[in-house]
């Protein structure tokens, strides 16, 4: 398969991912609060809502806007290589640097959500936004990872292509 259909595909399909996890998140959240008999239960809903709203931004906008990359790209390849160069590296090479920031975050957030776990009492607000932030937080690392590694895949692709 190409390797510019490849990366884009495997892009799209991994925001379809991240939309249904973001549903998912949403419905979640939907029950947490309307069976919460604990503020536990309130807890675990408030980052589930928060991180769902933003995977179904991140992958509403990718599943939109993957196969219009494919073509720009492939209008580079065959019409304008020296954009290869001047726009798509660059532009990856922000997406990469990205992917660092998002480990970071992410690894934080899990760190913090450690934290709460032993820090609050049982059953409390904390201890359920503790754990909505694990899993959350989680989730997404394991997909960034996914994302990330094909992204280093694609760019080394490219930078293939302006060496020749």
């Amino acid at each position: 398969m190409n390797p510019i259909v490849k990366y884009f595909t495997g892009e799209r399909l991994e925001s379809f991912l991240f939309l249904g996890l973001g549903l998912l998140g949403v419905a979640l959240a939907v029950i947490c609060l309307s069976i919460a008999k604990t503020s536990f239960m309130k807890g675990i809903a408030i980052p589930f809502i928060l991180v769902a709203a933003l995977e179904i931004i991140v992958g509403l906008t990718l599943i939109y806007r993957s196969p219009k990359d494919i073509i720009r790209v492939e209008t580079y390849l065959s019409k304008k290589t020296e954009m290869i160069q001047t726009e798509e590296i660059p532009r990856m090479e922000k997406v990469m640097r990205n992917f660092v920031i998002f480990r970071y975050t992410e690894i934080t957030l899990i760190i913090i959500g450690v934290i709460l776990m032993y820090g609050a009492r049982q059953n409390s607000l904390w201890n359920g936004i503790e754990m909505g932030l694990f899993i959350q937080s989680s989730t997404v690392l394991l997909l960034d990872i996914f994302a990330e590694r094909r992204g280093e895949v694609y760019l080394a692709y490219l930078r293939t292509i302006v060496e020749n």
